[in-house]
């Protein structure tokens, strides 16, 4: 090929042939494996831009291929992910779209998104929002993930949603003794709790979502999953608001 041609290919015309011409190499002679090679180095050294042009495609297709990847995951686990009969629902339950966050209470994106997902919820009025408790981070996640779990249990949605505020916003370490104050804060026996926050009900929950995410090769806080769409790691509240906005473009097309 000569210089005059590659001069008019864009970056993602120049990938296809360079994909094609590597697997045709193996029929050139060594002479002309070697002349095809001085060419397409010789025209990447004269057009540089070529080749960020050729990363962005590049790019591109990789970011298509794993939103597809995701959206295959979580067609195949929906029932776990948006059904969980174990996990807290709020919101507005009939909403015509689904946030599931899967969250850990010592992470600090966790901490920045916290205020920004109850306004989103709040200010749209139609979203449907699940919490996967998520504990990752150490000793004090887990317990703190028991704690919440063991109120949801013993004392329902109001009482969790309280609890996750205030363990969200703990600027104390989480354990047996700011636990307890805490427990005495939003009057709950903390006899009672601790008692549950131990028990199988409480493991089996938190084994069940990291076995969710194991599936949904999901290794970091906050992830969010809304309908179709996976969202890995903190998204900004207009961004999750466009997110929200794609969803339902999508159910309405």
């Amino acid at each position: 090929m000569r210089p005059s041609l590659f001069a008019q290919l864009s970056g993602a015309a120049l990938c296809a042939v360079l994909a094609t011409a590597s697997m045709a190499q193996e029929a050139m002679t060594d002479a002309e494996r070697s002349a095809f090679r001085a060419e397409v180095k010789a025209y990447l050294l004269e057009n540089p831009e070529v080749l960020i042009e050729a990363m962005d495609v590049l790019q591109s297709r990789q970011q298509a291929a794993a939103e597809q990847n995701d959206k295959q995951i979580v067609d195949a686990n929906r029932d776990a992910i948006f059904n969980d009969a174990a996990s807290w629902v709020g919101g507005n339950p009939d909403g015509d779209v689904t946030v599931v966050e899967f969250l850990d209470y010592r992470c600090g994106y966790c901490r920045k998104a916290w205020q920004e997902v109850d306004e989103l919820v709040k200010s749209d009025g139609n979203i449907r929002i699940v919490m996967k408790e998520f504990p990752i981070l150490g000793e004090q996640s887990v317990i703190s993930s028991r704690f919440a779990i063991a109120v949801l249990q013993l004392h329902g949605n109001e009482a969790y949603a309280k609890t996750h505020d205030a363990l969200i916003s703990l600027r104390a370490d989480a354990n047996d003794e700011s636990l307890e104050r805490l427990a005495g804060d939003l009057g709950y026996d903390w006899s009672a709790l601790q008692t549950r926050m131990n028990a199988p009900e409480v493991t089996s929950v938190i084994e069940a979502n990291h076995a969710l995410a194991q599936k949904l090769d999901i290794s970091g806080t906050p992830t969010f999953v809304v309908d179709g769409t996976m969202v890995r790691g903190y998204v900004p509240l207009d961004g999750m608001r466009e997110i929200i906005a794609q969803e339902r473009a999508k159910s309405e097309g």
